[in-house]
């Protein structure tokens, strides 16, 4: 039962335009790996606002797998996986739309949006953004770096567990009315929190 958290950046205003993915999988309540992979579009069409907020440019994607050949690296670990992003709604539209660029089957797993954890969690805080969860649990980090973004995603999700008191970030959606999203070969349904 893998538990891996994504993010990833893009080139342009369009979500099939992925330029750099992170990962970090969570073992036995800790971050154990953290990974980043620049991707290099298929349209090489960077935008000044999105290199305004990750920094990445087309010079330093020229050289870089495309998207099919950066997430096979991973197809093994992502198998049966439980997966989570911050905004998990906008990481899993990119990752679709990047599979539908390249007419590629989405992938078999389940996946939880930390930001809707949070809301739940600490209702209390001014926002949910990455950075406010970060400072809110003393966490120093590179925002918008992908590795980065993904390692912080990981450790608020495992302290959202240890403020539920559940054993893993997997058992967080039973303990806040959360239904999983899910990508399967034949599509995809969204991460929801029940209404009260």
């Amino acid at each position: 039962m893998k538990t891996i958290a994504i993010d990833f950046e893009t080139a342009n205003e369009q979500r099939g335009s992925a330029c750099s993915v992170g990962l970090a999988w969570i073992e036995d309540d800790e971050v154990v790996r953290v990974e980043e992979r620049l991707i290099r579009p298929r349209d090489m069409r960077f935008s000044s606002f999105n290199i305004a907020i990750h920094g990445i440019r087309p010079e330093h994607v020229e050289d870089a797998d495309e998207f099919p050949e950066v997430m096979d690296e991973f197809f093994d670990d992502f198998r049966g996986a439980t997966m989570i992003a911050h905004n998990a709604a906008f990481d899993f539209s990119v990752w679709r739309a990047c599979l539908d660029v390249y007419r590629q089957s989405y992938p078999e797993l389940s996946y939880l949006c930390s930001v809707k954890m949070a809301q739940k969690v600490w209702p209390h805080l001014i926002s949910h953004k990455l950075n406010v969860l970060a400072a809110h649990l003393g966490l120093s980090f590179m925002h918008h770096n992908a590795a980065e973004d993904a390692a912080v995603c990981a450790q608020a999700s495992i302290a959202i567990a240890h403020s539920l008191n559940v054993a893993h970030v997997r058992d967080i959606p039973m303990a806040i009315g959360m239904q999983a999203g899910r990508l399967y070969s034949g599509g995809y349904a969204a991460c929801t929190l029940r209404k009260k």
